[in-house]
């Protein structure tokens, strides 16, 4: 067996973080520039600059390297932490805190390839179009669900349908902005305007679900 620390992980051993975070950027440079299908798995080692097998000791399959890359991208910009209702934090800048982080997430220049990518392959592939939803968005919505469930027991606004309202708080922040950059119509909001745009949302979802 070749001495790779990242393939010879006894019990109790961990992998080697930073493979694994150099296969991972690797995989959304080549994602982003090939596509899916024209994207190997030689091609992410040799861009890693590691071997094969130890992308394959990290991620098993292409399929599951795409979706450990997305839920990468989501993550870093959206960590779980931010979902939780901490004690003595206004509802109000919970909020915030969750629309800045989605809208710097929408307006990444990766974000933007990868859904500009996902939508052109998309109907030639809805396994692609499965992987990238569930792995990113899905994820997101099911974590403001359950944020906006413990909201509404906590009496704090009134949610009966928490799924939809996370959909309403969501789609309110992509809005014309989003679609415009996406199009190629105009460019990313810049700091400013993101902020003024996330304020305006959350007053508008406060004022909608307030009991």
């Amino acid at each position: 067996m070749p001495n790779d620390p990242a393939v010879s992980t006894g019990p109790g051993r961990p992998k080697d973080l930073a493979k694994r975070q150099a296969i991972l950027d690797a995989a959304k440079a080549l994602f982003l520039t090939h596509g899916y299908a024209s994207t190997s798995m030689d091609a992410v080692a040799t861009a890693a600059g590691v071997s094969k097998l130890t992308v394959y000791s990290h991620f098993t399959d292409k399929e599951t390297l795409f979706t450990a890359a997305v839920s990468a991208t989501c993550t870093a910009q959206l960590p779980e932490l931010i979902f939780e209702l901490p004690d003595g934090v206004p509802l109000e800048q919970v909020l915030l805190n969750i629309g800045l982080g989605f809208q710097a997430l929408i307006s990444n220049d990766q974000s933007v390839k990868l859904t500009r990518l996902i939508m052109t392959l998309g109907s030639q592939d809805p396994k692609l179009s499965q992987i990238f939803f569930e792995a990113g968005p899905l994820r997101v919505l099911r974590e403001m669900e359950t944020l906006l469930t413990r909201v509404d027991q906590h009496g704090l606004l009134r949610i009966e349908q928490p799924a939809k309202a996370a959909e309403h708080f969501f789609c309110l922040l992509k809005g014309a902005p989003n679609y415009r950059l996406l199009l190629g119509y105009a460019p990313a909001l810049d700091a400013e305007a993101a902020e003024a745009h996330v304020r305006e949302v959350v007053a508008m979802f406060l004022s909608a679900y307030r009991r």
